[in-house]
């Protein structure tokens, strides 16, 4: 199985996903990790990622899935577009954490490690298209109860 945890910046994808990893024993990937420096220095500045930006970054996360099973992904994802391509690795499901922007806003306050600027929460926003066919998931609870109600439904097939 393949499961990519989507949703915009702040909304839980890299924790929510390292604990999926853990319980079900696959291996954990950060799509943030394959991301070319300019697009780092890009997000660092401020400056949101074009389509053009994203493509060849979503390409490698294709590749990268298409080449592991029992793997969990943390990757925004925000475009049916993008999504389009990592289904492309074969037998992808998308766990889409749902939140609003003051959430995001004040877990962004608290963070200081990672490079993606607290001024893009709107353009994330903006860009974000929500999935159709996702398993939607509240992104404002617990890491720990998130993760739980994720593994009930994987289990029981929803």
């Amino acid at each position: 199985m393949r499961l990519v945890v989507m949703g915009v910046t702040g909304s839980g994808k890299t924790t929510v996903g390292k604990l999926i990893a853990d319980r079900l024993g696959y291996e954990f990937v950060d799509a943030d990790d394959h991301h070319p420096e300019q697009n780092i220095e890009k997000m660092r500045s401020g400056i949101p990622l074009s389509d053009r930006d994203r493509l060849p970054w979503l390409q490698t996360l294709r590749d990268v899935l298409a080449d592991k099973n029992n793997i969990v992904m943390a990757c925004s994802a925000l475009k049916g577009s993008y999504r389009r391509i990592l289904v492309e690795a074969g037998s992808v499901r998308f766990i889409y954490l749902k939140i609003d922007p003051e959430t995001v806003r004040r877990r962004l306050d608290g963070r200081r490690e990672h490079f993606m600027n607290p001024t893009l929460i709107e353009s994330q926003f903006d860009t974000l298209e929500e999935p159709d066919s996702a398993m939607v998931i509240d992104g404002k609870g617990s890491p720990q109860t998130i993760v739980d109600t994720i593994v009930e439904r994987l289990e029981a097939g929803n």
